[in-house]
């Protein structure tokens, strides 16, 4: 729909707003819509979400997770289902742990939140699979997501088994719950030509499915252009205020599903960010234009435990949101977007009842304006679409300076509340401490037994394909062949050795030939395949060919996914007198797992199973390490760095946290991920088991346990800055200050009730840097330490007012000079704690 038929429409639909929402005087229950917002329980609302998964973080968490997403402004959380963790085993539930979603929901409740319940079932998440059941491909004549019988009939089974829990708890929004909006598939218009006809009619019969389940609120498709009535589809993206075409129908509201707070990482990328300036401008650029809710992907992304991650993808997930991997605060994302929510909630009168209008300002410029006539009622956003230059604009008689490519936020379509690009809110970097108690770590080594032919008798001609070997029950399976060689099959030239070759539709193998470690290969995220080659000291008579092959992780979209493998497709010897020997067709035997595995190594009985020894100089592939260690000290998140180590899992405990690979680099020359994340709630006081697979050639003695901290606290502002935006109500409507000097300060404040212990860094002047390497300019006011410590030192929180009086009394030392602010300081237990 074109932004002016919908303006016009929506300066209807505001005059009809009291009507739709009704005055009798009786609680109203349930979710309706209309092409303005949605309205929960009779009263329309601004919604901002994040997505926090519970199977991704522990239970032990939660709390802390959710009072800090409400203490950011969220009323909305949002979480997938996951149906490979409910229903591992066909018939076979679990719902219990980090797997309980009825806990999970009744406790964002009590934080006093909304729900968005995304059951899928196919989900996508960079998660196993994409959510779907191993189980599920093996059901005869499926077709994953498409017009087909059997799976159209687990589908409906699972989804009608998710929604009848939901109802018995009364968790939905129609029966008083916190459940204000369930989804049905995900990003299907992906891959819907793919499957044609059958595509087409599977999206009115998931969308008539959910509907008849009878919920009491809406369903939702995201980026799903045709989502069939009353289902309402939804945008996703970096930048809807912008891509987003509308609703399908001028009767359904702006929905923004999933708007992703950086990227997702891979094993092999280097790191991802996106800057808060550009999300916040994202969020008021979508407001501006009708949208009513935003969703953050996430806002807490977490952890992958175990093997629950998507093909390649790291256990680490989107550590870059609002709170990162450990629930900290990172900081200025948390804060800035904390006051785009105030900014946008100190215009919600106009937004929801107001009529919407646009004015052009000038090149690049323009004011999108909600006002209600006859009243106080106003809202602009004043907008600066230009990346790279900034803007000077007239509005309603002021002048509004604008940077590049930012909105200022107007609640009284006077007053700049907030602006994108400026950020007030403090900046903090995040910390890893060597943990005092947990170190000296002593380690013992176990080796895995590498099976030959003869362990592994022959059981079928060609190598197995590898998902369907292993059922998603292990990333390891063993194929072994052997090979009888006569001495003239072998070059009479010593430098000339034969070549084992092996290509493999994925993900990575390590070869073995006659028990001894020859070499490993792998593929990537983007191209799974690969080719390994190695030369080998092959002897005359009998060799065994032994590979462990592995998968690292399963597909989670794209079409035809029950379709896809992986695994060893062809085995040649090259460089044999006799030809290339093709011995894809030799005869080999398989084994699911590792020993190891089977014998639960890593927990305490099943480490007894098995024979330890000191680990020596000598370095051996594919061995098991385990050590010891004490809970570290005070209450700080724990993680574990694999300086020295190659590939592999690791568990604490016998709980699996997920797994490593530091031997994969990015193009910068560094591991896509270093650090892993322990739960406190995985730890016991004394004495916890710690255990590592390593594939690869190795040495635990680098490995460090580690303490996780936020405590170097930032602020860096100019004497342009608007004062913060929390100066600022709105009473009578009108916008009032609530502050006796409304004027641009440093605000910093410590986390955990802790106190500023130290002033690191401060310079008022021309400071450069960024939080936890800031330097001096040019200009540099002698006093800046001294004010920032009166103002700080022994305080939990503080503000440093932004003025050249205050630090140059009176005597501007570099006129001319356009004037910062950078303090560091830092934050611990002061002795008043």
């Amino acid at each position: 729909m074109a932004v002016s038929s919908r303006i016009l429409l929506l300066s209807i639909l505001s005059l009809l707003a009291s009507a739709v929402v009704g005055h009798d005087g009786k609680q109203q229950h349930g979710v309706k819509y209309d092409g303005r917002s949605l309205i929960i329980n009779g009263k329309r609302e601004l919604l901002f979400s994040g997505s926090i998964h519970y199977p991704r973080s522990t239970p032990e968490m939660w709390p802390d997770l959710l009072l800090k997403a409400k203490q950011g402004g969220l009323n909305v959380i949002q979480t997938y289902v996951f149906w490979n963790i409910h229903e591992p085993e066909k018939g076979k539930f679990n719902f219990e742990g980090n797997y309980d979603l009825v806990k999970f929901i009744k406790m964002i409740e009590e934080h006093g939140m909304y729900v968005t319940l995304r059951v899928g079932p196919f989900i996508q998440a960079e998660w196993n699979h994409g959510g779907l059941p191993y189980w599920l491909r093996e059901i005869p004549d499926i077709t994953f997501r498409s017009d087909n019988p059997p799976f159209k009939y687990y589908m409906k089974r699972y989804v009608k088994m998710i929604v009848k829990m939901m109802k018995e708890e009364k968790l939905f929004a129609s029966q008083g719950g916190p459940i204000i909006l369930t989804q049905i598939e995900n990003e299907y218009n992906h891959i819907q030509l793919a499957y044609k006809e059958l595509g087409d009619r599977y999206v009115q019969w998931a969308a008539k499915t959910a509907v008849s389940l009878k919920t009491g609120v809406p369903w939702i498709m995201c980026k799903q252009k045709d989502a069939p009535d009353p289902v309402i589809n939804t945008c996703n993206g970096r930048h809807c205020g912008d891509t987003y075409t509308g609703p399908n129908k001028p009767y359904k509201p702006s929905l923004w599903t999933e708007n992703w707070t950086a990227q997702y990482r891979v094993f092999g990328d280097p790191p991802s960010q996106r800057a808060a300036e550009d999300i916040a401008y994202s969020v008021a650029r979508f407001f501006s234009r009708n949208g009513t809710l935003v969703n953050y992907y996430m806002y807490h992304g977490g952890t992958n435990f175990g093997r629950t991650s998507a093909v390649f993808t790291t256990t680490r997930y989107y550590d870059e949101a609002p709170l990162d991997e450990y629930g900290l605060q990172r900081e200025p994302k948390w804060g800035h977007l904390k006051d785009v929510h105030k900014a946008l909630n100190l215009c919600k009168k106009a937004l929801l009842w107001g009529n919407p209008g646009n004015q052009i300002l000038g090149k690049d410029t323009d004011a999108q304006v909600y006002e209600k006539p006859g009243t106080n009622i106003c809202a602009a956003f004043l907008t600066n679409t230009n990346s790279r230059v900034p803007a000077t604009v007239s509005f309603r008689g002021q002048s509004y300076y604008l940077p590049p490519r930012s909105i200022s936020i107007l609640p009284d379509c006077k007053t700049v509340v907030l602006n994108t690009q400026t950020v007030v809110a403090q900046h903090n970097a995040r910390n890893f401490k060597k943990s005092k108690v947990a170190s000296n770590l002593k380690w013992e080594k176990s080796l895995e037994p590498i099976p030959t032919v003869e362990q592994l008798p022959i059981d079928s001609k060609n190598p197995k394909e590898l998902y369907s070997l292993l059922k998603d029950t292990s990333d390891y399976a063993w194929y072994t062949t052997k090979i009888e060689l006569d001495p003239h099959d072998f070059n009479s030239r010593e430098d000339i050795n034969p070549v084992l070759r092996v290509a493999s539709l994925g993900h990575a193998l390590h070869a073995f030939v006659n028990g001894e470690y020859v070499g490993s290969a792998h593929g990537s995220h983007d191209e799974k395949s690969f080719v390994f080659g190695h030369g080998v000291d092959f002897k005359p008579g009998v060799n065994y060919i032994t590979l462990l092959c592995m998968t690292v992780g399963l597909p989670d979209s794209g079409a035809y996914m029950e379709h896809r493998f992986a695994g060893p497709r062809a085995v040649t010897i090259l460089g044999l007198n006799t030809g290339t020997l093709d011995l894809t067709a030799n005869g080999w035997g398989h084994q699911v797992g590792l020993q190891g595995e089977k014998f639960r190594v890593y927990t305490q009985a099943g480490s007894h199973r098995v024979q330890w020894s000191n680990v020596d100089e000598k370095q051996t592939a594919l061995t098991w390490y385990k050590t010891y260690f004490d809970a570290p000290e005070g209450h700080d998140p724990i993680a574990i760095r694999m300086s020295g180590m190659g590939k592999g899992m690791i568990w604490v405990n016998g709980k699996s946290i997920g797994r490593h690979w530091i031997s994969y680099l990015s193009p910068l020359g560094k591991p896509s991920q270093s650090e892993y994340h322990i739960p406190r709630a995985f730890v016991k006081p004394t004495q916890n088991l710690l255990v590592v697979l390593e594939e690869e050639k190795a040495n635990p003695e680098k490995i460090d346990i580690l303490i996780v901290n936020r405590d170097t606290v930032c602020s860096i502002i100019t004497e342009h800055h608007p004062p913060h935006v929390k100066s600022w109500e709105r009473k009578d409507s009108h916008i009032r200050p609530v502050v006796v000097d409304v004027k641009p300060a440093a605000h910093l404040k410590c986390p955990n009730n802790r106190d500023i212990v130290s002033v690191e860094f401060a310079s008022f002047g021309d400071p450069y840097g960024s939080c936890g390497s800031f330097a001096m300019g040019k200009c540099h006011a002698a006093i800046s330490k001294e004010i920032v410590e009166q103002h700080c030192l022994g305080k939990t929180s503080c503000s440093v007012p932004m003025h050249p009086d205050v630090f140059f009394k009176n005597n501007d030392a570099c006129p001319g000079v356009e004037k910062k602010l950078a303090i560091e300081v830092r934050c611990g237990r002061s002795k008043n704690h």
